[in-house]
Order: C-alpha cells, then sequence, then structure tokens
C-alpha cells in the first residue's frame, strides 16, 4: 500500500475518532448550558442540524475537489473542523453549539473528498478491498472515539472539544506536508455553478444507470440506522441487558465489522463479482436478523455477529461498483452525491425506525428487526439492475 493511502487512511480514523470523541458528553454539556434536564430535542435537533448540512455541502465539496484538486479542499475542511472543536469548547451559549454543531456537519462532507482521492490512487480491481479498509478504519475511529470521549469527560466536561481539535490540526499538518494531489486538474478555475447544492444532485439524478446506486445506497444507510436506534432498547426489553452488556454487544459487533470490511471485500469481489459480494451481504444479514428476531436467550446475539459482519461486504463492493459509472473527471462530484444521499437517511430513517419499535415493544420488540429484512428485501431487484461494466458520462 503506497504512503498516500496510509495517509489518507489515518486521516479518515483521526477524523472518525475527533467527531466520536463529543457524543458521550453532548447530554451533560447541553444540560449545563441549558440548565434543564430533558435535552432529548435538543440533541435531536444537532443530530437532524449535522444531517442537513452535510446532506447540503457533500456534493458542494466533491464537486469543488474535482476542479481544484482533493488536496486544498481536504486542507480547508480540516482547518474548519479544528477551529469549529475550538469553538466548542468554549461556547457559552446554546446557539453557538448549535453553530459549531453546523460548521462539524459542513466540514465532515469531506469524507466524500477521501473517497474520491482512493477512487485516484485505486485500480478498477483494487477499490472494493480498498474501500472495506476505509469503512474499517472509520468504524475503528468510531469505536475507539467514544471511549477516550467519554473518559476525558469525566476530569473536564469541554476536554473531548480540545483533544479533538489537537487532532484535527494534527491531521491537517500531515496532509499539508505528507499528502500528494492526486488529481491532476490543469488550472481549472472554480466553477461558481459548482457551488450550487442542487446541480450535482440533478446531474446524479439525471443518469438513469445510476439511479439504483443512489437507492441502494440511500436504503442500505437507512438499515444501519436501525441498530443505532433500537438495538439498545431492545436488548433491554428483550434479555434485560445491563449498560454494560449492551456496550460489550455493540463493540463487538463494531469490532467483526471493521475486521470483515478490512479483510473480506477484495476477495470476495474477485470470487463473485461486485453483483455477487453485495447479494451476498444481504442474505447475511438477512439471516442474522430473522436469528435476532426470534432470538430468546442474549448469547445467541453473540454467536451470530461474525454472520453479521459478513453482511458489512456488500457497501465496500456497491462503493467499487459506483466509482465504474461516471468518468474519472467526475468521481468527486459522484461521492458527494452518495455522501448527501447517506446523510438523508440518517435524517429520515432514525424517525420511521422509532415509531415502529415503540409501536411494537408491547408485543414483540424483535419485530423491529423484520422490518429492517423487508428493507433489504426491496434493494434485491436494485441489485439486479446493477450495470457491471464502466459507463462514462459527460
Amino acid at each position: 500500500m503506497n504512503r498516500p493511502l496510509v495517509l489518507i487512511f489515518i486521516t479518515i480514523s483521526l477524523d472518525a475518532i475527533g467527531i466520536g470523541l463529543i457524543f458521550p458528553i453532548l447530554p451533560a454539556l447541553l444540560r449545563e448550558v441549558t440548565n434543564s434536564e430533558n435535552v432529548a430535542p435538543y440533541i435531536g435537533t444537532m443530530i437532524a442540524l449535522y444531517a442537513v448540512m452535510q446532506f447540503v455541502f457533500a456534493p458542494v465539496l466533491g464537486a469543488l475537489s474535482d476542479r481544484i484538486g482533493r488536496r486544498p479542499v481536504l486542507l480547508i475542511s480540516l482547518g474548519g473542523a479544528a477551529i469549529n472543536y475550538l469553538l466548542m469548547a468554549v461556547a457559552p451559549s446554546l446557539w453557538l453549539l448549535f453553530l459549531g454543531r453546523a460548521i462539524a456537519g459542513l466540514t465532515s462532507a469531506n469524507v466524500a473528498v477521501a473517497m474520491a482521492y482512493i477512487t485516484d490512487v485505486s485500480a478498477e480491481d483494487q477499490r472494493a478491498r480498498r474501500f472495506g479498509l476505509f469503512s474499517a478504519m472509520f468504524g475503528m475511529g468510531f469505536i475507539v472515539g467514544p471511549v477516550l470521549g467519554g473518559a476525558l469527560g469525566d476530569h473536564w466536561l469541554r476536554l473531548p472539544f480540545i483533544v479533538a481539535a489537537i487532532l484535527n490540526a494534527g491531521n491537517l499538518a500531515l496532509t499539508f506536508f505528507l499528502l500528494p494531489e492526486s488529481r491532476k486538474t490543469g488550472g481549472k478555475k472554480i466553477d461558481l455553478s459548482a457551488l450550487n447544492p442542487l446541480r450535482p444532485l440533478g446531474w446524479a439524478l439525471g443518469m438513469k444507470h445510476v439511479l439504483p446506486i443512489l437507492l441502494l445506497f440511500f436504503l442500505f444507510s437507512a438499515t444501519g440506522e436501525a441498530y443505532a436506534i433500537c438495538w439498545a432498547l431492545w436488548g433491554s426489553d428483550t434479555f434485560q441487558w445491563s449498560g454494560l452488556m449492551i456496550g460489550l454487544s455493540l463493540g463487538t459487533f463494531g469490532a467483526c465489522q471493521a475486521l470483515a470490511q478490512a479483510f473480506l471485500p477484495g476477495p470476495a469481489v474477485k470470487l463473485l463479482g461486485e453483483r455477487g459480494a453485495i447479494l451476498t451481504g444481504i442474505a447475511c444479514a438477512c439471516t442474522a436478523l430473522i436469528t435476532m428476531a426470534f432470538a430468546r436467550h442474549g448469547w445467541i446475539v453473540f454467536a451470530i455477529l461474525p454472520l453479521f459482519a459478513l453482511g458489512g461486504i456488500g457497501v465496500p463492493a456497491l462503493q467499487s461498483l459506483a466509482t465504474r459509472q461516471v468518468d474519472q473527471s467526475f468521481q468527486g462530484q459522484l461521492q458527494g452525491v452518495l455522501a448527501s444521499v447517506v446523510s438523508v437517511a440518517s435524517i429520515a430513517a432514525p424517525l420511521g425506525f422509532a415509531s415502529v419499535y415503540f409501536a411494537a415493544q408491547p408485543y414483540w420488540p424483535g419485530a423491529i428487526w423484520l422490518t429492517v429484512v423487508a428493507i433489504y428485501a426491496l434493494s434485491v431487484p436494485l441489485v439486479l439492475r446493477l450495470r457491471q461494466k464502466s459507463r462514462a458520462e459527460p
């Protein structure tokens, strides 16, 4: 693996750790700022604001990176993130915290630029494996970040923001001094129309062969939200799990997912092709979900986690297939649109899954997992329609 690729993986890991650091201390911080015990509405609003900003700006940063290069856009977003965390470290009021969260959503759109960078430096047959590694590194960052943030927050509530700012400053230095540009732009001027967030979306929606990929990203991202919303509630209601057991199950789930995405997507795509790998991932995930829906003993969940992890090979394969649907000069724009679609799912899906869970909870909490299986079933016809060959579009 070459040095630029190692650096981009380090960059995204540090980015994820910085994001994850603040999650454990948000409730306490909001109670301190608002002098209110009921901070759930504020947390919900902050999560939605973050997702909305990512939805708007991911296509913009992606398209901008196609024009002026990946490296300048990464530098700007990392610098903005460092300033944002410092702002949140000293913010004395609620509106400043909301402003900081909005800036965080904007700068987090650099994930699309990092994905485009990997596309630039990877041959087609290497992309599935490298996108899997990307997902694994991001996932590991989200495992380390909350644990570290909780420990730091016990010493001082604002300390995680300071550490997140330092991490992003270090990230900025790594990118500035060591990361080369991956895309030759030929001195192109900035096209101001590229700053219109609706233009990349309209471009993607206008290509019929890309629509199934956008819908699949939406559906797969939506299924992922079910675990974040319902896992802890379901574990408590079904098995009377303690907080420690819920944490252990989620941590084991995350570790299995990271290992599977780090090592399996490349071999799976070579053996089965992208479509075959995606369908295999869906089948494994659905088998695990159906087992969970009917499980009556907690140990069963731990036993099927490796099978669950195999479900994670589908997204890197889909990501690899997506890169072959447009010309090389539009990879940043495509990745921005995909990140935007993921943001829409993270806004809509939590509301839907929360409603379904609370409707089913008195009768059968495990029914929520059959809802996820139904969403996966909707994705199968779309997978079968995917193009396997390259398709360059003007």
